[in-house]
């Protein structure tokens, strides 16, 4: 989930930093594959001002993409498609922590909130799991997005593919998904019972 800077003030500009970690500067290269293309485009169109990178290494998974980039794993966006109560939920999530279901089932008011099988995951979003990104797909998805992804001024997301990212912020991220800012991870244990 990784990407580079097209543009004044915008999340991949140089300088900018990640709060908990720095990850690099990349160089961009026009995207290959039909999905990132569409990626691209929907950037575009949404005046984001980022570019979509083909990395040479897999971005499949947040561990994966954490280390093709050098940042942090907390800084990489996880595209998970559920199904609350049957219909498809997008959630945005941070790579340091999995998602609660109960807590998510609870924020949506659904009786049951279960991982998608990966035919709707490609239904829903128009990727395939591994490359699922939080934008460009058929119709809109509720989205909820991780709070704790605003520990980070730049993060990085999936765009189509599970080798190409894009960067992004976590306010922009909110406006270009039309995102619910969300607590999706289990809160931590109590260390005083």
């Amino acid at each position: 989930m990784i990407g580079a800077g097209a543009g004044a003030g915008g999340a991949g500009e140089p300088g900018s930093q990640v709060k908990r970690g720095k990850c690099p500067e990349r160089v961009a290269s026009d995207p290959v594959h039909r999905n990132a293309r569409r990626v691209q485009q929907a950037l575009d169109e949404a005046q984001a001002r980022v570019a979509v990178v083909e990395l040479d290494d897999t971005a499949r998974t947040a561990v994966d993409a954490a280390a093709a980039l050098g940042c942090p794993v907390g800084a990489i966006v996880k595209s998970l498609v559920f199904t609350a109560d049957g219909e498809p939920l997008l959630v945005l999530a941070s790579g340091a922590h999995q998602v609660d279901t109960s807590r998510v089932a609870t924020l949506v008011g659904a009786a049951s909130v279960r991982r998608a099988p990966a035919d709707l995951v490609r239904t829903a979003t128009g990727f395939p799991i591994g490359g699922v990104a939080p934008l460009g797909h058929p119709r809109p998805l509720h989205t909820l997005v991780d709070v704790a992804l605003a520990d980070y001024e730049r993060i990085w997301a999936a765009a189509g593919t599970p080798h190409t990212v894009f960067p992004t912020t976590y306010a922009d991220l909110l406006r270009l998904t039309i995102g619910t800012p969300a607590q999706v991870a289990a809160a931590p244990p109590d260390p005083h019972p």
